[in-house]
């Protein structure tokens, strides 16, 4: 999840203890894959057919972060936002889980802008995997691998029909059920 203070800037949600907006029907979305050092980004085109690799964001505290984010959305001209939810391999949140969510909290509370979270399991190395054959040396691999996996997370999301309650991840005693 993101260092430098992300998860510790206040905004537990939206401004006033309200629920998140929906996601509009139609719009550009904005993909993230949170990291604590990097947050890959990638963007969907209007019409939410595409996601494409956008951009590897360096963390920098709270403030720069938050005025990063604030004037990329309105560069883009996004309308939400799709959060990585890295699950552990059975499918239960975890630390890092709880840490995206935060994160999506955050989001909303700076952008203003309604998130959803989508399962990230496997993105990474998946990501790793594509540029790898794509011939990419150590370094190049790098720079693009947190994009790309944005890429996959928020593709995912789009080819799943971009359900509004994105990921559901069943209570622990539903599972087995």
């Amino acid at each position: 999840m993101n260092s430098g203070g992300v998860r510790e800037s206040g905004g537990g949600g939206v401004e006033g203890g309200g629920a998140p907006p929906p996601l509009p029907p139609r719009g550009r979305l904005l993909g993230f894959d949170p990291g604590t050092v990097r947050v890959g980004l990638a963007v969907s085109d209007p019409d939410r057919l595409v996601a494409s690799p956008l951009d590897t964001y360096a963390v920098r505290g709270p403030a720069a972060d938050a005025a990063h984010f604030v004037k990329l959305v309105a560069a883009e001209r996004v309308v939400g936002l799709v959060v990585g939810l890295p699950l552990h391999t059975g499918g239960e949140e975890g630390v890092k889980a709880r840490e995206a969510r935060a994160f999506g909290a955050w989001l909303t509370g700076t952008t203003g802008l309604p998130v959803v979270f989508w399962d990230e399991r496997c993105t990474t190395a998946a990501a790793e995997d594509f540029l790898r054959a794509a011939k990419l040396n150590p370094k190049q691999r790098k720079e693009r691998r947190d994009r790309v996996a944005a890429q996959l997370i928020l593709q995912g999301y789009l080819d799943a029909g971009c359900p509004p309650e994105g990921t559901v991840v069943p209570p622990p005693a539903d599972r087995g059920a």
